[in-house]
C-alpha cells in the first residue's frame, strides 16, 4: 500500500501528469509486489472504460463544442441580458443566469469558462466593472456547468458508483437552484456596497420578450406528454412538437428560443424516459448541428471539424485518465489499502453527519491537487462502502462529491477552471486566485446546505420515481 500511495504521491509532487503518475505507479506496485501478473494492467485499465454510460461523454463535449460555434452563447447572454440585466449589478446576475442555461448543453465547468467566460469578462469590463469581480462571479459561476444536468461528472460517478445517471441528474436540479440563488444574493450584496446600478434599462417589452421565450421553451415538453396522454404515440407528439416550434420560431424570429431547447431536450427526454444520457448526448449533437448548419448558419464544415478534433483531443484526455485511474483504484481495493482506508475513517465516528464533514474535507483537500475524474475513480471505491454503510443515499454523496470537486476547481495547484480564466482575462494566477476567494463564501454555503438537507438532492429523484 505504501509503495502504490507513495509512489504516486511522488511522481504528483515531480510535477508527473496525474494519469501518468497513477498508470507507473500501479505498474511499479505490481511488478514489486507481484500481487498480480502485469498483464493485468492492461486489462484492467481497458476494462475501466469498456462502460455504456461513458459513451456519453464524447457526445457532451462534441455538443458544448458545437454549441460554443453555432452562435449559441452570444445569444444565450443577449437573452440573458434581457431578462436580468435591469437588476443592480445586472451584468452580473446575467453572468449566474447565463452559465445556468449553457450548464444544460455542456455539462463541463471548463466548457462554460471557456465558451461564455470570454464574453461575460469583456462585456463587464466595458460596463466598468473591475477584472476582478469579472473573473470571480465568471469562476463562481462555472461551477454550475456540472451540477446542472447533463453532467460529465456524474456520468463517471454514475458508472463507478453504479447508480442511476438519470436520477443524479434529476438530483442536481434543486442543488443548481440553491447555487444560482446563493450566487445572485452575492451579486446583489457587491452591487449595494458599491453602489452598482443597474446595465440595461428596465423595459417591459424586452422583459415579458424573454419570459415569453420561456414560456414557449417549457410548453414544448409539456405539449408532448399532453398529446401522449391523450393517446397519440410518441414519435408522432415529438414531430408535431418540434414542428410547430420551428415554425413559431422563423415566424417570429425568437433570439434565444431555439437555443434554450438544447437543456429542455436533455433533461425533458431523459426524465420522460425518451433517451438514456447516452441518447440525449446524441440527441443534443444532432440539435447543436440542426442550429449551427440549417437555423443560425453559423457553423461550416471546416469549423464542425475543427470542433470534433478538440472533442477527440478532450475525451481522449478524459479516458486515459479513467483508465489510469482504474487500475490505480482496483488495486487500492486488492492491496486492502481502501479497506484500511475505510476502517480508519469508521473508527473516528459512526456518525453520518460527521463523517459527510470530514468526507467534504477530505474530497475539497483532493479536489486540489488532482483532476475531476480521476478524484471520482479513486475516491469512489474508498468511501461508496462507508457511504452504504451509514446509511447515505448514493445519489445525495454523488452530489456532494461533485460540488466539492467543482469548487476545486477554482484553486491552485490544479484548478482548470483557475487557469482558463486567468487567460481569459490576462490576469496573473495569483490575482485570480485573490478574485475568486471571495466567491468561495455563497459556494461553501451551498455545499454545507445540500450536504445537510438531503432532501434538496432526492426530492425531485424520488417524486420522478428514479430513487427510492
Amino acid at each position: 500500500m505504501l509503495l502504490l500511495l507513495g509512489g504516486f504521491l511522488i511522481l504528483m509532487l515531480l510535477g508527473v501528469p496525474v494519469a501518468i503518475a497513477m498508470a507507473v505507479s500501479s505498474l511499479l506496485y505490481i511488478l514489486v509486489s507481484g500481487v498480480t501478473p502485469d498483464v493485468t494492467l492492461a486489462q484492467r485499465m481497458i476494462a475501466g472504460v469498456e462502460s455504456f454510460p461513458l459513451l456519453a461523454v464524447p457526445f457532451f463535449i462534441l455538443a458544448g463544442n458545437l454549441m460554443n460555434i453555432a452562435g449559441v452563447t452570444g445569444r444565450i447572454y443577449k437573452f440573458a441580458v434581457a431578462l436580468v440585466g435591469w437588476m443592480r449589478g445586472g451584468l452580473g446576475h446575467v453572468n449566474i443566469i447565463g452559465s445556468v442555461i449553457f450548464s444544460g448543453m455542456s455539462g463541463t465547468a471548463i466548457a462554460d469558462a471557456a465558451g461564455l467566460g470570454t464574453i461575460e469578462i469583456k462585456a463587464m469590463k466595458d460596463h466598468g466593472y473591475s477584472t476582478e469581480f469579472s473573473v470571480g462571479v465568471t469562476a463562481a459561476s462555472a461551477t454550475l456547468g456540472p451540477i446542472i444536468p447533463p453532467s460529465l461528472p456524474f456520468v463517471i460517478y454514475g458508472m463507478m458508483a453504479n447508480v442511476s445517471i438519470g436520477a443524479l441528474f434529476l438530483g442536481g436540479v434543486i442543488p443548481g437552484v440553491v447555487l444560482t440563488l446563493f450566487m445572485m444574493a452575492t451579486v446583489t450584496y457587491f452591487a449595494h456596497k458599491n453602489k452598482w446600478g443597474s446595465d440595461t434599462p428596465f423595459s417591459w417589452p424586452q422583459l415579458g420578450s424573454a419570459g415569453l421565450e420561456i414560456a414557449i421553451v417549457l410548453a414544448f415538453p409539456l405539449a408532448i406528454w399532453l398529446m401522449v396522454l391523450a393517446g397519440m404515440s410518441t414519435n408522432m407528439a415529438v414531430v408535431i412538437g418540434l414542428g410547430t416550434l420551428l415554425a413559431i420560431d422563423w415566424y417570429f424570429d425568437f433570439s434565444a428560443v431555439m437555443a434554450l431547447m438544447a437543456p429542455v431536450i436533455l433533461i425533458g427526454g431523459m426524465t420522460l424516459g425518451w433517451f438514456t444520457p447516452t441518447e440525449a448526448a446524441v440527441a443534443a449533437v444532432i440539435w447543436s448541428l440542426f442550429l449551427g448548419l440549417v437555423r443560425y448558419r453559423t457553423m461550416t464544415f471546416q469549423t464542425v471539424a475543427k470542433a470534433t478534433f478538440d472533442t477527440i483531443e478532450t475525451t481522449a484526455s478524459v479516458l486515459f485518465i479513467v483508465t489510469a485511474a482504474s487500475i490505480f483504484a482496483w488495486l487500492l481495493t486488492v492491496s486492502q489499502a481502501a479497506q484500511m482506508l475505510s476502517d480508519w475513517m469508521l473508527s473516528i465516528t459512526h456518525n453520518k453527519w460527521v463523517f459527510l464533514a470530514l468526507a467534504n474535507i477530505l474530497i475539497l483537500f483532493v479536489g486540489c491537487f488532482i483532476d475531476t475524474t480521476a478524484a471520482i475513480t479513486i475516491l469512489v471505491p474508498i468511501l461508496l462502502p462507508i457511504v452504504l454503510k451509514l446509511g447515505i443515499d448514493p445519489i445525495h454523496f454523488g452530489l456532494i462529491m461533485t460540488l466539492n470537486l467543482m469548487i476545486g476547481l477554482l484553486h491552485p495547484p490544479l484548478g482548470m477552471v483557475l487557469f482558463v480564466l486567468a487567460r481569459v482575462a490576462k490576469l496573473s494566477v495569483e490575482r485570480t486566485t485573490v478574485a475568486i476567494l471571495p466567491w468561495l463564501v455563497p459556494l461553501l454555503l451551498a455545499l454545507i446546505a445540500i450536504t445537510y438537507i438531503p432532501d434538496l438532492t432526492l426530492w425531485l429523484p424520488k417524486y420522478m420515481g428514479l430513487s427510492k
